[in-house]
């Protein structure tokens, strides 16, 4: 399966939380979107991989993806080398995304700058002929994405520009509150944790209205890239 858009999340609800809104959005104009996790999110403090695991079902569910997948790597622990850019670059070759959309450049978590760097290589070297890897028993063809970007997470990155997200950001809000082992619950008996309490909750929605309120929109999501973009005409910039 070809897919217009990837995206990359080093833990489960990274995806829904930086990009959610987008990917619905990109969904509904007929684009066909996947989700790779690369981790199970097994050291979060609240829930465990098996209800994560459910949790990421139903959030996929909800956004209308294509294909999720999960390549299991060590949260926490998981490093930028060889082995782990190959287990990326066969997920790239495999989807051929004309788009890859990937963790903040920089974060409080320390997996999401890692997870952005990581993916970000491998999109480089997918592109590489000399780099081969195999997958079900067959020789993968060479394949870059056109563009990386890097969603917004915890930290308030000034990004390089934003989605609006207008009339979507309801279904981004369900996406993310299927984790309701993650977000904030006044009668769980959980720890708490930065993500948990009643501020971040609310937050979900008052950054995407600020993003929208400076752009002229009601809800937005914002996005660093890695090169210049390319319009035809000044008018292309709204």
């Amino acid at each position: 399966m070809k897919l217009d858009i990837l995206a990359f999340g080093a833990h489960p609800d990274d995806v829904e939380l930086g990009c959610g809104g987008t990917i619905a959005k990109e969904v509904a104009l007929g684009k066909k979107v996947g989700i790779i996790d690369l981790t199970r999110g097994e050291l979060g403090t609240r829930g465990s991989a098996e209800i994560r695991d459910q949790e990421s079902a139903a959030a996929a569910k909800l956004l209308g993806v294509s294909v999720r997948e999960n390549l299991n790597m060590r949260d926490g622990f998981f490093i930028n080398d060889e082995e782990h850019q190959l287990a990326i670059i066969r997920m790239i070759r495999k989807y051929q995304p004309e788009i890859v959309l990937c963790n903040a450049i920089e974060d409080r978590h320390i997996d999401h700058g890692k997870g952005s760097r990581l993916v970000s290589d491998a999109c480089f070297l997918s592109g590489l002929t000399k780099v081969e890897t195999s997958y079900d028993g067959g020789v993968q063809k060479a394949w870059r994405p056109k563009l990386v970007y890097h969603y917004m997470q915890w930290k308030n990155i000034e990004p390089d520009f934003v989605v609006d997200i207008t009339g979507y950001n309801d279904q981004r809000i369900a996406a993310i509150l299927a984790y309701s082992s993650q977000f904030y619950d006044p009668n769980s008996k959980e720890p708490q944790t930065p993500i948990a309490t009643k501020n971040f909750l609310e937050s979900l929605n008052y950054r995407a209205q600020d993003l929208g309120r400076l752009t002229g929109v009601d809800y937005a999501e914002g996005f660093t890239v890695e090169r210049y973009l390319a319009v035809n005409s000044l008018a292309d910039l709204k």
